[in-house]
């Protein structure tokens, strides 16, 4: 592992059983994947320099985000810094039980131990669905899921496809990830959907052409009005507002499937992407994780803009977190602990900024 992905804090307290002590390193077997570092790197940096970029925008018109936020070539939420959501938290934290099971039931046992702690980190802008989830998970119940239509599942599964390389195997461990919160056909269809272009992206040339890469992922698809918003959406034109309007652009997962493939076909490059899913509005941190991993699997990490990179704020989930998972994931390097009473201060800290935020959005001008 090289020294960048060693930063100070990677030595605190980490949220895995079995937590090594303070600098000592937790080794865990290769991961078996076929998908070059610059890939996986490209999908969690994507991801996150999506979210934390359509994060204050979140539930806004395309009108009005293209008045406030101009070109959306930098972060607005605290200055010029990028702070991730949910979305990559939890797409960090399915990465995180990847690199620890040893098999299928032991990633999934990982993911439900590390999302229950995840939620007494008191995340902000957590979906309802995931929340009674999580609540679920801290009464010790099997069945955590909830029977909802939501993109919750689905916003963090671009990183399945991308390391699992089998695909039935990709089918069952993305299914039973996803109705660890959903449990509804269409959140979890969207989830496989979302996790195959994924797989398809990071396993094409760069030079692919975009609709291919939708096509074949449409495979996995077997839910008519899921299969009905893609290839609408390949056809739907380049202009965000008429998109959000034929497409929808809420957190429904009929409406963020159809959306994020229109970004993604139509986006030459991956800030390209991110612009138009953005400039769209609804659920804009959401849809641009999704976009941004799903570029970012595509082009690699070298694509996605270095500036956005390093405006990432530093520590839990950000962008040397996300380096160090995908050394691991690529190369099988020892995967590092992490702080997660930094993580937890942090949240309290931003939640009077994202209230402003949301005060703000109810302002009709300006």
């Amino acid at each position: 592992m090289t020294d960048s992905c060693l930063p100070e804090w990677c030595g605190a307290l980490g949220v895995h059983r079995g937590s090594p002590a303070r600098g000592e390193v937790h080794y865990v077997p290769p991961v078996r994947t076929d998908v070059p570092f610059e890939r996986v790197l490209g999908c969690l940096h994507g991801c996150a320099v999506g979210d934390a970029l359509g994060l204050p925008m979140e539930n806004l018109s395309p009108a009005t985000i293209t008045r406030r936020f101009g070109a959306l070539d930098r972060f607005h939420l605290v200055f010029r810094t990028g702070f991730v959501s949910d979305d990559t938290e939890q797409t960090a934290l399915v990465a995180q039980a990847l690199a620890e099971g040893d098999d299928d039931d032991a990633v999934v046992r990982r993911f439900r131990r590390h999302l229950r702690f995840w939620f007494a980190r008191l995340p902000f802008g957590i979906g309802l669905a995931t929340l009674r989830a999580c609540l679920k998970l801290w009464l010790g119940l099997s069945r955590s899921g909830v029977r909802s239509g939501g993109n919750g599942a689905a916003m963090r599964a671009t990183i399945v496809g991308v390391v699992v390389s089998d695909r039935e195997r990709r089918l069952s461990l993305g299914r039973r990830l996803a109705e660890v919160t959903h449990t509804h056909p269409l959140a979890v269809e969207a989830a496989l959907y979302v996790a195959e272009l994924a797989a398809v992206c990071a396993r094409a040339s760069k030079e692919t052409s975009r609709r291919e890469l939708v096509m074949k992922a449409l495979e996995v698809v077997t839910e008519p009005q899921l299969r009905t918003a893609i290839t609408t959406a390949l056809e739907t034109p380049a202009e965000p507002e008429a998109a959000a309007k034929q497409l929808g652009s809420t957190g429904f997962s009929l409406h963020s499937v159809g959306l994020c493939t229109w970004a993604f076909a139509h986006g030459a490059e991956v800030h390209d992407s991110l612009r138009l899913v953005i400039r769209a509005g609804g659920d804009t941190d959401t849809h641009a994780a999704i976009v941004g991993g799903w570029t970012g699997a595509l082009a690699g990490a070298s694509a996605v803009p270095s500036r956005l990179v390093d405006s990432l704020a530093r520590g839990p989930f950000g962008a040397r977190h996300l380096e160090c998972l995908a050394r691991t994931l690529a190369d099988g390097a020892p995967l590092r602990p992490w702080s997660a009473l930094i993580a937890l201060a942090r949240n309290l800290a931003l939640y009077p900024v994202v209230l402003a935020h949301g005060f703000r959005r109810l302002i009709p001008f300006g």
